[in-house]
């Protein structure tokens, strides 16, 4: 008798100190859920013959309203490239305390092969070396006009104003479209272009006429003298070339270099294109 006393007295102990162990277990969950920045849009590309994947970033109150979005397009936008931090400053931007641009739509495009889409045919050897498969933009060009900004303007509610931001080879890539496709975008953002490709003959070429409603701002860092040297030259010609209504600016990041200029001169850029339209 007395030994079934204590059995049962080993139980109850046993049975409220698993009972109190499951509660606090059951008050320490932590319910978690992923966090969502946007959307992400995975395609065939007809024009370029491969998957191609897109990262939407969309305003706070997108959901919510039935209102139309300008639209900034991300060269270099993969998850891990520069899609998350732009995102950022845009959010940041657009907060109504801010109101350093308006609420807008972030494409950032996922890259697959930068060194082929961003460049155009070169015949600098050197170029050919570091590049063996250069030479693709055209046929990216054509993909953004032909297919990425239609599936845009099907899938989102956009606004007609367009912004495109591109930085080193994605510089070069934006001032190719700059000259020879001017329409594709009200704005532009080039940083660091790399206007050293093909011995700079990008520069040798007469860009088409601008129109009213274009924004140009180009910044460098302090990256040694090809590449300060390649953004000035560019800044010069358009200066030179472009009527006086057409706004330009150039700014240099003496603080900054290749790696860390992007960020600030993001920021400054998007300030400066913008400002018209939040004033």
């Amino acid at each position: 008798m007395k030994q079934l006393i204590v059995f049962i007295i080993t139980a109850c102990l046993f049975l409220s100190q698993f009972s109190q162990a499951e509660t606090s277990q059951q008050s320490d969950k932590i319910d978690t859920q992923p966090f969502i920045l946007g959307d992400t849009l995975t395609w065939d590309s007809k024009i370029l013959q491969q998957p191609r994947t897109i990262n939407v970033y969309l305003p706070q109150s997108y959901r919510s309203s039935d209102k139309k979005y300008p639209v900034i397009y991300l060269l270099d936008g993969s998850a891990d490239e520069d899609f998350i931090h732009i995102a950022g400053l845009v959010q940041f931007g657009s907060f109504s305390w801010i109101n350093m641009i308006p609420e807008s739509i972030v494409v950032g495009i996922a890259n697959v092969d930068r060194k082929h889409d961003f460049t155009f045919p070169t015949s600098n050897e050197k170029d050919l070396k570091d590049f063996p498969t250069t030479g693709g933009s055209a046929q990216f060009i054509q993909f953004l006009e032909q297919e990425l900004q239609p599936l845009v303007a099907k899938t989102y509610r956009i606004t007609e104003e367009k912004t495109v931001i591109g930085q080193s080879l994605g510089g070069l890539l934006a001032t190719e479209i700059l000259f020879k496709y001017p329409h594709l975008f009200n704005h532009y953002l080039i940083v660091s272009p790399s206007m050293w490709w093909d011995d700079e003959s990008l520069l040798q070429e007469t860009p088409k006429r601008l129109v009213n409603n274009q924004s140009v701002f180009i910044a460098v860092g302090k990256e040694g003298e090809v590449m300060e040297q390649g953004a000035k030259k560019l800044a010069d010609k358009l200066k030179q070339i472009q009527p006086a209504v057409n706004r330009l600016k150039f700014q240099y990041f003496e603080q900054l270099d290749h790696g860390d200029t992007l960020h600030l001169a993001a920021y400054e850029g998007l300030a400066f294109l913008y400002a018209q339209a939040t004033d």
